[in-house]
């Protein structure tokens, strides 16, 4: 196991109030993080990554010249940044507006203001999916296990691939919707599937329902990965037998749990 300690994380702090950037620069190094740099501007910020890859950006929403948006679409398009995590800190409360950052693949959302807590949970999933934490099952040897991953989201997969690679799982097919999932699965097996819930054409749901009454492989395990929340959904992905449902932002303390049920049971 290879874990990352506190002062070895380099963060970039994106923020455009003084007053806010001096409030989360001291909140961090109150937790120990203590290598920071900071930036106010998009631009800033661009120039800061390309001379000195940061391990996480911690970033406001709105700038003068642009969004957090902006620069987490040009840090996702560079396959030189693409072990760079982002974290978004934010007042904006709505859902609809959060929700491209979810599907982004930040690893966490935190509001303005934020606890603490909230805060060091955060970047405790940072320094968890930069470590390696391999899974130990009982009858199994992880590397073995095969994968499907599946979401729309070419961002989203990167995060959930780091993520498992980093427990051990390494033999992972990727798809793109539930429909080339279902493509795939007709001509291979796999010990995992690991899907979204929102997707065009053929959505998480539909792909439970085709897995567990129209697939050779009804009995694999099914990791459903979600941003809904209501109770109807739940039921829903619930009785069309998702074994486990993990949130967006993905957490990789949580996730690891969750494996571990799902493999080791």
């Amino acid at each position: 196991m290879s874990t990352l300690l506190p002062s070895e994380l380099s963060i970039l702090l994106l923020e455009a109030s003084d007053t806010q950037r001096k409030i989360i620069s001291s909140k961090l190094s109150e937790e120990g993080f203590s290598n920071i740099q900071t930036a106010t501007t998009i631009t800033d910020a661009l120039t800061i990554i390309s001379r000195y890859q940061p391990d996480l950006i911690t970033s406001a929403m709105h700038f003068e010249d642009g969004t957090a948006l902006d620069l987490l679409k040009q840090v996702r398009e560079n396959s030189k940044y693409e072990d760079i995590q982002f974290m978004l800190v934010s007042s904006e409360c709505r859902r609809e507006h959060l929700e491209v950052y979810r599907q982004a693949g930040v690893v966490a959302i935190l509001p303005k203001p934020f606890a603490s807590e909230h805060l060091l949970k955060a970047l405790n999933s940072t320094l968890d999916l930069l470590s390696d934490d391999e899974l130990e099952l009982s009858h199994f040897d992880v590397h073995d296990l095969k994968v499907l991953v599946v979401d729309d989201s070419k961002m989203a997969r990167n995060i959930i691939k780091r993520t498992i690679s980093n427990l051990g799982l390494r033999l992972i097919t990727e798809a793109v919707d539930g429909a080339q999932a279902i493509e795939i699965m007709q001509d291979n097996l796999f010990d995992l599937v690991i899907t979204d819930y929102n997707m065009p054409s053929v959505d998480g749901l539909a792909l439970t329902q085709f897995i567990r009454n129209d697939s050779q492989q009804c009995h694999v395990p099914i990791l459903m990965v979600s941003s809904e929340a209501n109770d109807a959904h739940l039921t829903n992905v619930a009785q069309a037998g998702v074994n486990a449902l993990c949130d967006k932002p993905f957490e990789p303390k949580l996730v690891k749990q969750l494996l571990y049920q799902l493999l080791d049971d």
